[in-house]
């Protein structure tokens, strides 16, 4: 692994134990996110998205277990204690929930929930700690931030409940975001704001963001990297512009066929056969081979590994899309992948 990376994820899995049989959530993730890098994670829900960064943040159920390496600036997060844990959470990482209901005390003012990040990482006495919350909603778009900061969550909209969560996870300039379906219950014009606010306050600030979304039609704009998620595995990792343009795993062309478009019909929109695979008993060899119409019999009999087809580009397949063999890369059954 890059030992200069700011979060890297090295053989890193995780296991829940339930009445049923052990669920296989993560499986043997390496993954590298560079500082100022915004890396999108991708994939249908259940792929595994969220239960990995939830242990990264040490935010997993009880009955979790996790095992292999998370590096944050060189420091293991899963060996850290709860306590030393706090320290990174909020002050040098910090995470944006889907909903912010639930990341807000309904009980308690937005000033006070600002302040208190900043009371407790950074040491700042109310009055300080209140003027810098008061700042940042209005770096975050708050309109008429004076009056707002002094409302409940519940007198706020949607969009600016998500820019409040946004702000509270800026303030104490963290070096990594993590946002979790940001824009899920948003209307399509605030998701388009909410993600402008992402590339925007990630520039300027050169903070690193990783972006989880079931959704790849959001992430082509504000991305570097697309890291595409199944059945707890990395099965493809690219660059957003070579991902969309060539797409080397057959489940992310399917995933980018299932997008909608303005320039196509809603009858070119094609959804997923099947269903995702059963993460308690998997099926053999690679998890997408049920549902993927080029799979052969070594797909069926075989897991592929996370391999480089060409550079800066990992594919798990046996019959990627991209000739490994060729010098510049070329897409191969292209036609058959994107267009049916």
């Amino acid at each position: 692994m890059d030992t200069q990376a700011l979060l890297a994820l090295s053989d890193y899995t995780i296991r829940f134990t339930t009445p049923d049989g052990t669920v296989k959530a993560v499986n043997g993730l390496d993954l590298t996110v560079e500082p100022g890098e915004t890396v999108a994670v991708v994939g249908e829900s259940g792929s595994g998205k969220s239960q990995t960064f939830n242990g990264v943040f040490g935010l997993l159920a009880g009955n979790a277990e996790t095992s292999g390496e998370a590096l944050f600036e060189g420091r293991d997060l899963l060996k850290l204690s709860p306590r030393e844990l706090d320290k990174v959470r909020g002050a040098d990482m910090a995470m944006v929930f889907q909903d912010p209901m639930t990341a807000l005390n309904p009980a308690m003012k937005i000033k006070h929930q600002l302040a208190e990040t900043l009371k407790v990482h950074k040491g700042l006495k109310r009055r300080e700690a209140e003027a810098q919350a008061l700042a940042m909603l209005k770096t975050v778009g708050i309109p008429e931030a004076e009056r707002r900061i002094e409302q409940y969550p519940h007198q706020l909209s949607g969009g600016m409940r998500q820019r409040v969560v946004i702000a509270m996870a800026l303030l104490c300039r963290p070096k990594l975001i993590v946002a979790d379906e940001p824009t899920t219950a948003l209307d399509v014009t605030i998701q388009a704001q909410i993600l402008d606010l992402f590339r925007d306050l990630t520039a300027d600030a050169g903070t690193a963001l990783v972006l989880i979304t079931h959704d790849l039609g959001v992430v082509a704009g504000i991305a570097d990297k697309v890291v595409v998620m199944y059945a707890g595995r990395i099965v493809e990792e690219a660059g957003v512009d070579a991902l969309f343009a060539r797409p080397a795993m057959p489940y992310t062309a399917a995933l980018i066929r299932s997008i909608p478009r303005v320039d196509r019909d809603a009858e070119a929109v094609e959804p997923i056969g099947g269903r995702p695979p059963d993460l308690i008993h998997p099926p053999s060899g690679c998890p997408f081979h049920p549902r993927c119409r080029f799979a052969e019999d070594k797909c069926r009999r075989e897991r592929p590994p996370l391999a480089e087809i060409e550079p800066g580009r990992r594919a798990a397949c046996w019959f990627p899309f991209i000739d490994a063999t060729s010098a510049t890369g070329e897409a191969i059954r292209s036609s058959e992948t994107l267009d049916g």
